[in-house]
């Protein structure tokens, strides 16, 4: 499970609005990055909220066989979350993560982003279970 995990919030973005308030124009951005970075989507669902006189934003995900990304959308806000995930055994997908993440910011074209990165699959970090379902 070793690979990157980027998370980011996009505030007062100033795209299309069409871009956050319609699933079918957020599904096929979400799928020219992937293959445009060398991502290999194998599923997807894309949900509308709201209606097509009064779309509320959307919420999509496509599953990759790198793992996946995730999207969600608020156009009342001007906001979007972005959750790419990318492992691999073979090859370092880092690279194909920060570019997909790129190209979404850069089509969302927000005023201010907060970005999480963070490594996972490091069991050597790992330790054991807490029986009280707490953590540190």
């Amino acid at each position: 499970m070793h690979g990157l995990h980027l998370i980011d919030e996009l505030y007062d973005c100033r795209c299309d609005p069409q871009l956050l308030a319609d699933a079918a124009a957020l599904r096929g951005l979400c799928l020219a990055t992937c293959s445009a970075d060398g991502l290999t989507p194998v599923g997807l669902v894309f949900h509308q909220f709201g209606n097509a006189l009064e779309p509320a934003g959307a919420t999509g995900a496509v599953v990759l066989a790198e793992s996946h990304l995730a999207v969600h959308t608020w156009p009342e806000t001007k906001s979007v979350s972005l959750d790419l995930y990318v492992c691999n055994f073979r090859q370092d997908n880092s690279s194909a993560a920060r570019n997909a993440c790129r190209r979404l910011i850069s089509a969302f074209a927000p005023a201010r982003v907060l970005r999480r990165e963070l490594v996972r699959g490091l069991p050597e970090l790992a330790g054991p279970i807490d029986p009280t379902g707490e953590s540190d």
